[in-house]
């Protein structure tokens, strides 16, 4: 084949290699530049998650070394101490792929907005938790009643207070219903009542009872001498006299001594021949 029956080369097909040719080195750098970008977000992610769960332990730690400060504070900073760098570690990350920041504090207000009309619930319970935690109805270690629910207290965060009740179970109780209901503290303060209600018939001698539960419940060493223990005739009922019987005490001490003197004054009224009465049951059968 000479020359000149050679099909000449175009300048058009020249331009498209050219044009083919930094097209894909442009696709090259581009995903060159975004497994960079995935390869340093996960970097930041991870040692932001690190950074934060550091944090976290740490003010949580020197808080609780603080005996000025209730142990109740030292979860709570710790919780906003850890959601502050993750919050720094997400804006990071979406720098890392281009997001401008006057952009994204725009974008945040306008989801910020959006998520608070969405989440009403869940920032109402993040607001009664800083209540919870300033206004202290109830700090860890305390036995609650809160919401219908009733335990030993945990751990209290941003959004929930745990329980753990009597029999442990782990009861989760939202901030926001807790804030919102009665909350009954029984450990809050030092001391405590303790009641029992005794039953004699009405063939005993009501003095007698009453010195016997004298005797019986008053020289326990766990039962205070202020206020004064009380010892009274309450009912009249249908196949008794009822006494009550209420003396103070420390609140750890409460319901040792409750348990105990149910037994104990049972023996002393069998000891002292005082009848505790019980339901009778009558059976009238009629012949035809």
């Amino acid at each position: 084949m000479t020359p000149a029956d050679a099909v000449p080369s175009t300048g058009a097909e020249t331009a498209e290699g050219v044009f083919n040719q930094q097209f894909i080195a442009q696709l090259v750098d581009i995903g060159f530049d975004a497994a960079v970008n995935v390869a340093l977000a996960s970097l930041i992610l991870f040692v932001g998650f690190l950074v934060a769960g550091f944090a976290r332990r740490s003010v949580k730690h020197l808080v609780e070394k603080n005996p000025k400060i209730d142990p109740t504070l030292a979860v709570f900073f710790g919780g906003i101490v850890r959601y502050a760098i993750l919050t720094v570690v997400g804006i990071a990350v979406l720098t890392r792929f281009g997001v401008e920041t006057t952009s994204l504090v725009a974008a945040l207000g306008a989801a910020t907005l959006a998520i608070g009309l969405a989440l009403q619930g869940t920032l109402s319970n993040v607001a009664a938790g800083v209540m919870i935690v300033f206004f202290r109805p109830y700090k860890l270690g305390d036995f609650v009643d809160i919401a219908g629910a009733s335990g030993t207290v945990r751990d209290i965060t941003l959004f929930t207070t745990e329980l753990t009740a009597i029999d442990g179970v782990r009861i989760v109780v939202p901030n926001g219903q807790a804030w919102g209901d009665v909350i009954t503290n029984y450990t809050a303060n030092p001391t405590r009542r303790v009641d029992w209600t005794f039953s004699i018939s009405y063939d005993d001698d009501i003095d007698k009872a009453m010195q016997v539960l004298r005797d019986t419940i008053l020289p326990d060493e766990r039962i205070h001498a202020e206020p004064e223990p009380v010892i009274v005739v309450v009912a009249h009922n249908t196949s008794s006299i009822d006494i009550s019987v209420r003396v103070w005490a420390a609140t750890a001490d409460h319901w040792a001594i409750k348990w105990d003197m149910w037994k104990k004054v049972k023996q002393a009224f069998d000891a002292n021949d005082i009848e505790i009465p019980y339901p009778h049951q009558v059976e009238i059968h009629k012949e035809s």
